[in-house]
This record gives C-alpha cells, structure tokens and sequence, in this order.
C-alpha cells in the first residue's frame, strides 16, 4: 500500500519542483511553450519579474535574460572623415533590454549576439555621423555633438532588436599606425630641418662676433704696442737727458763711471778673451795713476 502511494507523492513532487523556476534580482525571464512564446491576454509578451514563478512542467521552457545595464567595448574601428582621412576610433556604449520578447525573437536570448548586431549599427551611426566632420571638427568641441547625434541615430536603430541604447561615448581618437607613422617622421624631418637653420644661424652669429672680438683685439693690442713704445720713447728721452745733466755736473766722473760699468760687462766672466791694445782708449783710466 505504502509503495503504491510511494510513486504517485514523487511523481507530484517531480512535478511541483519543475513547474518552480526562480528569476534573480537583474534578470527578466519568459517562457516558451512549443517554442512560442507566453502573452499576456492584451498579445504582449509575459515577461517574468524577479522571485518565484510557475509554468507548466515538461511543456514550459524558461530562457533568463540580463535586465541590467550592460557595456559593450568592441575594439578600435577605422572610420574615414568628410576629408577621406582615416581615424581609429575607439569608443563604449551603455544599452539594456526593454523588450525581452523581441530581444529573444531577434537574438535568441544570446547577449553575444545582440552585441555583435547592436556594434553593427552603432558603427554604422558613427561611419555617417563621422563623413560629415573633418578632422578639426571632430577634435574640436564638435565630439559631443558628434557622439549626441550618433546615439539618437543607434537608439531608433536598436529598438528592432528590443534594447536600448542608454549612451554612446567616443574614448579615442587616433590615427592608423602608418599614417601617425609617416606624420612622425615628416614632423621629426621638419623640427630636424628648424634644427639644422637654427644652429647654421648660431653659426652665422658666433663667427660675426668672434670676428668683431678678434677686430677689437687687433685694436686693443695695437693701441698697447702704441702707448708702450711712446712710454718707452719717454723713458729714454727722460734717461738721456738725465745722463745729459749727470755728465754736465762732472764729465770726468761720469766717464769713470761708464768706464767701470764697461769694465765690469767685459770681464763678468773667467772664460772670455778679450784682445785689446795695451795703448787703447779702453784701459785709460786703469793706467791712469793720477786719479783721485
């Protein structure tokens, strides 16, 4: 009797536990039965809300979807300009679910795909919106304009697949490597080209000044040779005229003195010859015996 009871309790406890499904805090839920999906008497879709639910055990399929706002980052894309320039623009956009019935009809609840079509739209609003700017409107405070019309333009075109587009956000701008590549190079050739006409000016410069120092040493040391040979010139002339007055006091004696002086300069050293006559003018004071 036990046993006969036994199965039908498990049975219904079987069937009571999977007709309970529990939808977190952030996520949204519907239900498919034969792959249709649940509505509501008004034809909308049911959308499940977060706590405890019921469906119909076996027949019921319940697909869980995120109801918070999400962050798709792709990668860097290249879009040109009105001026045919290349950018790479890296940029995010904030979107979430609004209508869970046609997010899963158009994605099948898959959020990797969703991203992947909402990226395809979101570069197609920014590849329009960045053919009509030239590069210095981009750069410029046109960006904010820019990144306001593409999310107008992505919103409309996400509402087919049931999201919305909370925010578009440009986070760079750069050019491709091999165009930021031939503008370095161009740049590093022109600040070389500055480069070499400022040190050839400096040169120009420094040899117009060492040649006006080198002038003015020329000038310095002539009016010094100038000045030294006229000092020189006064000294003699003041030495001559004081030999003048210290002969005409007493010649006798002045001419002893040269005569020494003579003496001492011819004699100085041991080693020198000196062939004089005996009755030279030379020895007339050292055979003179009357000097006093």
């Amino acid at each position: 009797m036990i046993q006969r009871l036994l199965i039908p309790v498990l049975l219904l406890a079987v069937l009571g536990f999977t007709s309970i499904f529990v939808v977190d805090e952030g996520e949204r839920a519907i239900v498919k039965r034969f792959g249709v999906i649940a509505q509501n008497d008004d034809g909308s879709y049911r959308v499940y809300e977060p706590g405890l639910n019921f469906k119909l055990p076996l027949l019921d399929d319940v697909t869980k979807m995120n109801a918070r706002i999400l962050t798709l980052d792709a990668p860097a894309d290249r879009f040109v300009t009105s001026e045919q320039k290349d950018l790479m623009v890296d940029s995010f956009v904030k979107w979430r679910i609004v209508d869970f019935g046609r997010f899963y009809l158009a994605t099948q609840g898959n959020q990797l795909v969703a991203e992947s079509l909402l990226q395809a739209k979101i570069n197609n609003g920014l590849r329009s919106e960045f053919g009509t700017r030239t590069i210095a409107e981009i750069v410029s405070g046109s960006r904010d304009e820019l990144q306001r019309e593409a999310l107008i333009q992505t919103r409309s075109d996400a509402k087919e697949l049931g999201i919305e587009v909370v925010d578009v956000r440009v986070k760079q701008i750069n050019l491709p490597r091999e165009v930021s590549a031939f503008i370095y190079d161009r740049m590093r050739a022109q600040r070389e080209a500055v480069a070499r006409a400022h040190r050839s000016e400096g040169q120009e410069k420094a040899e117009v000044i060492r040649a006006g120092a080198d002038a003015r040493a020329t000038v310095i040391v002539a009016e010094a040779e100038r000045q030294s040979r006229t000092l020189k010139g006064q000294g003699d002339g003041d030495a001559a005229k004081i030999y003048a007055e210290a002969y005409n006091q007493n010649p006798e004696f002045y001419s002893l003195l040269r005569s020494l002086d003579a003496y001492r300069a011819s004699f100085n050293s041991k080693q020198d010859v000196l062939v004089v006559s005996p009755d030279s003018e030379f020895f007339q004071y050292m055979k003179n015996k009357n000097l006093p």
